[in-house]
């Protein structure tokens, strides 16, 4: 390892077959798997890459390599957010959930700069506490302000670390005044290592510890800080990896897949996209290395600090301050050009209109590093409809003695694949539509699932009997030709046929039910009626079968906000602190819904259908997490979750004469009386046109 990439000597203690054991009073959470060898714990953790990748058919042949070691795995930690509670205590949530705060004075993987500050502030909370001081910890029903503190080190390349404290107050509890500046200024006088402080407000319950506003009541507002193979400003809250050493790997893992040298050598510098770049750390570092870089970053103060680091060291970086989303939309306009792009996004991945814009630029490669192999194999499986191959997946140890796990992947443009077939004659294909797909064209996306259909041979004037919305996945019907299309759209409109789809909706919802509620369309209602059954409850979340009678605008969704349980995570109709809790947490960038099964009358062989479609990983990704594996294997074993037997085969058709598949748990009961009849004057596009004329093909 080249030595501009080394982290200070004193820490650079070697690993190898080393067994930490951690001396906490109480399991926080923060070591998972500390009593495992360091090689264990390495196979353990390409075990959760190669997990949440088999969940998609379109990365099933996607290698997972090995996991590169950390060469140190104590005293590594640069950047600790910690919770703070009452009884001086600052630490971690237990294990095990809830909002038990267990102290970590002796915490093994802390930095010791980070440690010496975080002891000096457990006696400042604790005397505070005692005389309701600005350092109280919050309480809503005595007093406090101080819910987290977030301990950031920096190393200049030369002499000691230095420390970069963050306190984290209520909004509206507390002010920034000479009390807290006093405060502030007596704990950098007990410790040399502090180089500033600020306070930051957290906002209301959300999710994220830090909030948006951040004022410096003492010392330095940045610092240089030295990271593999370049130095940026380093700044209050800003993100940087856990780990100095192996955040240089990464660094190193991208300079040796963008093929740049140390240094530039001559012609034309590839011009790099740096996504979600922060205060530069790697953009800086591909700049270093030849590269011409233009860094965006949503997060003001970053980007000021990006600028100045990059004009200090004479590097080709620009930076731009805003949503990653909206400035890719605005790049073609001004006829920006790259070579290649690289994003590191937080832990809850890229948003999908980030993914979408993304891809139309045509890039030749995508580096994507993540800290959750969850959201980015969510991530990675739309890249692959968008064009976008992942060739090769490089997981590192970012965060040794825990079972985080940090990954490279690298993608390439590619031909996009075709549909998975569910079931296929001479003139009907039942496909697989993914998520954040249209069924047909749309304007401002940059594919269709009728346009991968259209690639299957002998399909290639094939058009959808029905639709899903974008944000729906599951089963779709195409004819092959569009001269079909009149008996298969009777066909789906008969009595006869179902289709049933698998949602989650807010809340604990009544066991089974019938909602009739009149819908809106075009500025007419027409009746409509929706029935589910509640198949579990999920972190006190119901995951539901439902069956539209209708195939109204929205019907599921509208319908079960009617009732006052939103499907969680859409937009229009769901509950946004829930909707965002679930995207933050586990995921959720889409509405929880999948058409499951469809069941319709073949119109020339009278044949019943019956074609499932297994849940999409992203989904199957948020129960597990929300709820471990048990709800999943429930779930499966009640064969509610659509079958994946031979690679998404359909189910066997039953005999002609059988008009319906009873007794499953996909199956429901009409309840007597519908669920608080309403009324809505709503009106937008469709989860399901069942019948419906298909336009603009």
């Amino acid at each position: 390892m080249p030595s501009h990439f080394d982290p200070p000597a004193h820490r650079a203690r070697p690993a190898s077959q080393l067994r930490v054991v951690c001396d906490h009073a109480e399991p926080c959470g923060g070591c998972p798997i500390i009593g495992l060898t360091y090689g264990e714990q390495l196979t353990l953790k390409r075990g959760r890459v190669v997990q949440s990748v088999a969940r998609y058919h379109a990365l099933e042949l996607v290698y997972t390599e090995p996991v590169g070691g950390a060469d140190d795995i104590v005293e590594y930690r640069t950047r600790a957010k910690l919770i703070v509670a009452g009884g001086g205590k600052i630490g971690l949530f237990a294990k095990g959930g809830g909002h038990q705060i267990v102290d970590i004075p002796g915490c093994r993987v802390l930095s010791p700069a980070i440690l010496r500050v975080a002891g000096l502030l457990r006696k400042h909370v604790t005397r505070d506490e005692e005389s309701r001081g600005p350092l109280a910890p919050f309480d809503p029903a005595i007093g406090g302000a101080l819910r987290a503190v977030d301990l950031r080190e920096v190393w200049s390349g030369e002499g000691e670390e230095r420390v970069l404290v963050t306190l984290v107050m209520q909004r509206g509890a507390i002010v920034v005044d000479d009390r807290l500046r006093e405060a502030a200024s007596s704990l950098a006088g007990e410790e040399p290592a502090i180089l500033g402080v600020a306070v930051n407000f957290h906002e209301g319950d959300a999710p994220q510890i830090l909030g948006s506003d951040t004022i410096v009541v003492h010392g330095e507002s940045s610092s240089p800080d030295r990271v593999g193979g370049s130095t940026h400003l380093a700044t209050f809250g800003s993100f940087v990896q856990a780990h100095r050493g192996q955040a240089g790997r990464v660094h190193q893992i991208l300079v040796e897949s963008l093929g740049l040298m140390r240094p530039a050598g001559e012609g034309r510098r590839p011009r790099v996209l740096d996504l979600y770049g922060g205060s530069g750390a790697i953009g800086l570092g591909l700049a270093a290395a030849g590269a011409e870089v233009h860094l965006v970053e949503s997060f003001g103060p970053a980007v000021a600090h990006a600028r100045a680091a990059a004009q200090q060291q004479g590097l080709a970086l620009t930076a731009e301050c805003g949503d990653v989303g909206a400035v890719l939309r605005s790049l073609p306009e001004r006829d920006a050009a790259f070579d290649a792009a690289v994003v590191n996004p937080p832990r809850r991945g890229m948003s999908p209109t980030a993914r979408e814009q993304l891809a139309r630029l045509d890039l030749e490669n995508i580096l994507y590093v993540s800290c959750d192999p969850d959201t980015l194999a969510r991530d990675l499986d739309h890249f692959a409809r968008l064009g976008y191959g992942t060739t090769r997946l490089r997981p590192l140890d970012m965060i040794p003695l825990t079972d985080e796990v940090e990954t490279v992947a690298q993608l390439r443009r590619s031909s996009v694949p075709r549909p998975r077939i569910f079931f296929e004659d001479d003139t009907v294909l039942i496909v697989e539509k993914g998520p954040h797909e249209p069924t047909a064209p749309q304007a401002e996306y940059r594919g269709s699932l009728m346009a991968r259909v259209r690639r299957i041979p002998g399909a290639e004037a094939a058009i959808p009997i029905h639709r899903l919305d974008v944000g729906t996945s599951g089963v779709v019907v195409f004819v092959r030709d569009p001269v079909e299309l009149g008996p298969w759209q009777e066909a789906l409109a008969a009595p006869s046929a179902r289709k049933i789809y698998v949602a989650a909706a807010r809340g604990v919802t009544p066991s089974k039910g019938a909602i009739t509620r009149d819908l809106r369309e075009d500025g007419q209602l027409f009746a409509a009626r929706t029935r589910y059954r509640r198949l579990a409850v999920a972190s006190g979340h119901s995951v539901l079968r439902v069956i539209p009678e209708q195939g109204r605008t929205h019907q599921i969704r509208r319908h079960l906000a009617a009732i006052g349980h939103p499907a969680l995570g859409g937009e229009r109709y769901g509950h946004g602190p829930t909707n965002r809790f679930f995207e933050e947490k586990n995921g959720l960038d889409r509405p929880f819904l999948h058409c499951v099964r469809v069941e319709i009358d073949h119109p020339i062989t009278g044949a019943r259908l019956v074609v499932e479609g297994p849940l999409p990983g992203d989904l199957r990704a948020v129960l597990e997490r929300t709820s471990g594996p048990g709800t999943l294997r429930f779930l499966d074993h009640k064969n509610a979750l659509g079958s994946n037997t031979g690679g998404g085969a359909s189910s066997l058709p039953p005999p002609p004469d059988s008009r319906h598949v009873r007794g499953s748990v996909l199956d429901i009961i009409p309840a007597e009386r519908p669920a608080r009849p309403e009324l809505t004057n709503d009106d937008d596009d469709d989860d399901d046109q069942s019948g419906r004329p298909s336009r603009n093909f």
